[in-house]
């Protein structure tokens, strides 16, 4: 009897090791691993995601825009009536009327990726590392977007250039500014970088900050095209709030760009400047706002509503 159970025993012991060795020959240890190999990348696309629709979004706002915006520009520069502008591209010819949209595609188009990507990713970032209110690091987040898009002022700056019809005669494409910039030293491509900065801070912090709240109070969107529509009016309604605000900054910000050499004057200077030779009135530092308040709210529609939609199908 005793030999009966220590052999029942014993084969007890066998069955028990070989299906314990063959649950571990059973466990997916390569499928937990592949999940830690594969989430990062999971993570990245979804990131990528707000650079690849800003950039969309901004593609299609300056294909659309960008005629309004040459006449606004030549407001800022020269502070004359919308009909005199129009006038002066008229003059130009339909050839020159697309002259120098190369600059703002590139421009617009890696500047509002960086906007809105950067804009998620340093909200994330600090959210996690940061103790501080959702508010305080979301405006923190904005700033720093709007800072790094700064890097890209160059393109603003050639804009300018091929915008303003005095330089016509000596630039013919965006190539040829960039190398007639070149003997100047590298800091004539940033002329106008301080109100760049202060305009895409502050701009950026407001929108981020109160596109939300607008939606909301916009009635409620059952529908792709409803959500669509609500994006648009909310975007636009912020954008021609922004564009009109920051107006006065962006008049400077031409004047500063449309110099080439020379002495490089601040801010307070050139505003002063411009203050004295449009009779110390605020409302001639405003020629254009109108039209630029039009501008902004299709153009901030078409961004705001475009990046939603992508946002959504992509």
């Amino acid at each position: 009897m005793m030999s009966q159970v220590k052999k029942k025993s014993f084969m007890k012991k066998i069955l028990s090791n070989v299906m314990d060795s063959e649950a571990h020959e059973k466990r997916p240890p390569i499928l937990t691993s592949s999940k830690q190999d594969i989430s990062p990348h999971i993570t990245n696309d979804g990131e990528m995601k707000h650079y690849l629709c800003g950039c969309c979004a901004a593609f299609n706002n300056v294909a659309i825009t960008y005629p309004i915006q040459k006449v606004l520009f030549r407001q800022q520069l020269y502070g004359i009536q919308t009909r005199d502008a129009i006038l002066q591209l008229r003059r130009d010819g339909f050839r020159n009327l697309y002259r120098g949209i190369l600059p703002p595609l590139m421009q617009k188009t890696t500047t509002l990726s960086l906007m809105f990507g950067l804009y998620e990713d340093l909200s994330c970032l600090l959210h996690k590392h940061v103790s501080a209110p959702e508010f305080a690091t979301r405006g923190v987040a904005a700033v720093l977007a709007g800072t790094t898009e700064a890097i890209f002022t160059p393109l603003e700056r050639v804009q300018t250039l091929l915008q303003d019809h005095k330089h016509h005669d000596k630039f013919t494409n965006t190539c040829q500014a960039f190398k007639a910039l070149k003997c100047y030293g590298i800091g004539e491509y940033y002329r106008g970088l301080v109100p760049i900065l202060f305009r895409n801070g502050l701009s950026n912090v407001l929108f981020f900050g109160l596109r939300g709240p607008i939606k909301e109070h916009l009635p409620t969107a059952t529908t792709p095209s409803a959500h669509f529509v609500n994006d648009f009016i909310s975007g636009g309604l912020l954008g021609a709030m922004l564009g009109f605000l920051i107006f006065p900054i962006n008049v400077v910000k031409t004047r500063m760009q449309s110099q080439i050499g020379g002495e490089f004057q601040s801010f307070p200077k050139v505003f002063q400047k411009i203050w004295l030779e449009r009779d110390r009135k605020l409302i001639n530092l405003f020629r254009g706002a109108h039209l630029n308040y039009h501008r902004s709210l299709i153009s901030w529609g078409i961004i705001n509503a475009t990046y939603g939609f992508l946002l959504k199908v992509i």
